[in-house]
């Protein structure tokens, strides 16, 4: 007995002829026959294997050569939560060309984790639009690193009741912040401190 039959309890088979080594009926021409129609049997199934996966494919995809300095748009999956992923597409800077089919890529510093090599199929080449140029703003820093802050606007005002005392309150839009940073304050304080808020009639 065999160490193979005697650890898995049945003869050793070879894949290649399907048949166990013991056996001596195939030999010659015979041998080298079936085996060889074996052999066309399995590349016809993986011919077949391949042509179906190549009816999957995109025919319309064409291949984009880009050169350093290039932009183009690809879609990132990123983590929103434990649970939740979001996908985002950003447009970035080709800064190098690795190979024939991939692209190293300035990704901003929010996707800083994701690594930055991406494959040509992934990618897609960006178009110009006006409607995608951020306009900054300048904002004044002192010495401390420190900006004052600036009302721009009463967006709404609301009466806060804490027993017999009504403190009357406004939210304020502050300068070089979103509507979502709006904040509450009081509007006596706001009064005092910023006069120029109410006589320009921005509410």
């Amino acid at each position: 007995m065999t160490p193979y039959e005697a650890l898995y309890g049945k003869k050793c088979g070879t894949p290649l002829c399907w048949t166990e080594l013991s056996e001596n009926k195939l030999v010659g021409s015979k041998l080298i026959r079936e085996t060889g129609e074996k052999v066309k049997m399995i590349n016809d199934k993986l011919k077949a294997a391949s042509n179906r996966q190549k009816s999957y494919a995109n025919l319309k995809r064409k291949d984009i050569e880009c050169e350093v300095g290039d932009n183009l748009s690809q879609s990132i999956s990123t983590e929103k939560s434990l649970e939740i992923w979001q996908k985002k597409k950003v447009n970035s800077e080709v800064i190098k060309r690795i190979g024939l089919v991939a692209y190293r890529l300035a990704l901003p510093p929010d996707l800083a984790k994701i690594h930055n090599l991406f494959l040509v199929s992934m990618l897609r080449r960006y178009r110009s639009n006006p409607l995608h140029v951020i306009t900054t703003k300048t904002i004044d820093i002192q010495s401390d690193l420190t900006f004052d802050e600036e009302p721009v606007k009463i967006l709404a005002r609301a009466i806060n009741e804490l027993g017999n005392k009504i403190n009357p309150v406004l939210k304020i839009l502050w300068k070089n912040h979103n509507i979502e940073e709006a904040t509450w304050e009081n509007e006596e304080v706001m009064r005092q401190q910023y006069p120029k808020l109410f006589d320009s009639g921005k509410f």
